[in-house]
């Protein structure tokens, strides 16, 4: 792996962490459903453009089902990821969604009869010890919504392993570009009714603000898409740990975050499980 594909997969990485920060903003702002649903509207809209430039060949009978088997669980694995980073901050939701790769591994093995050797077990081990030196802190009663936050960050994780698996199958044969049209404008027709019900009045400065949001997004995917065509996932994966960094210093700047010291002894834990899985 050479620096420029390094360089492009640290870019994507700190690209999708500001786009997360933004949400958090906007969720302190507008109801939650609401804020979900602009941020899938402005992505697919940046989506859109980026397929009209790129022109793609179009989608088989077979991947658009498969794209669409995805969208709930997109809707799912963002929903609950975003409601965690609105109760956690932001390094901290961050750090439980590194538990992903241990349940792409148990997954893999139950769903697709991978098998499930030694190796699983020890970076569940690992994964759900930093887990709770991280999180228990915050299981004190001393901060409102915690629970429901931790809760619904190892919900992200589990449902984003499963997107996963699902996305195995296509991201072979289809275009990136396809594939983040669909992860967009699919979820936001899906979530369009239920925020039409909390649906309310946007400055400028709001809608300027979910845009931002989709580029980031829709920028992010498509450069850490372009670093993982380079070079194996195995050789990347270490790089997607700098969210971390992303994230607490943007935690820190924009919403007066200061991670507690378990945060990080928890990432140490999850990151360490996480290396167990990818040894040969």
């Amino acid at each position: 792996m050479n620096s420029e594909t390094a360089l492009r997969a640290i870019i994507g990485i700190a690209l999708l962490t500001a786009m997360d920060a933004v949400i958090k903003a906007q969720m302190q702002q507008h109801p939650f459903l609401l804020a979900l649903f602009m941020r899938f509207a402005a992505g697919g809209l940046c989506a859109l453009v980026v397929l009209a430039v790129v022109r793609p060949k179009r989608p088989t009978r077979d991947s658009i089902i498969g794209n669409l088997v995805r969208v709930p669980i997109v809707v799912l694995t963002a929903g609950s990821f975003f409601y965690s980073i609105s109760q956690l901050p932001l390094a901290e939701a961050l750090t439980l969604s590194f538990l992903a790769p241990v349940f792409v591994a148990l997954l893999g093995a139950l769903m697709l009869k991978e098998k499930l050797d030694r190796r699983i077990f020890e970076a569940l081990g690992f994964g759900l010890a930093g887990m709770l030196v991280m999180v228990w802190p915050r299981l004190q009663g001393g901060i409102t919504g915690a629970e429901l936050g931790v809760a619904a960050a190892l919900f992200s994780a589990v449902a984003y392993a499963f997107n996963l698996i699902l996305l195995r199958r296509i991201a072979v044969k289809e275009h990136p570009a396809v594939i983040v049209v669909f992860q967009n404008c699919g979820p936001a027709l899906m979530l369009a009714v239920p925020a039409w019900f909390v649906m309310m009045p946007m400055t400028g400065a709001d809608l300027l603000g979910y845009l931002c949001a989709g580029l980031l997004g829709v920028s992010g995917h498509m450069t850490l898409t372009s670093a993982f065509a380079r070079a194996p996932a195995s050789r990347l994966a270490p790089i997607e740990y700098t969210a971390l960094v992303w994230a607490s210093l943007l935690g820190f700047a924009f919403f007066d975050e200061v991670p507690l010291w378990t945060t990080y002894a928890g990432a140490l834990l999850i990151v360490a499980g996480a290396f167990v899985i990818s040894r040969k």
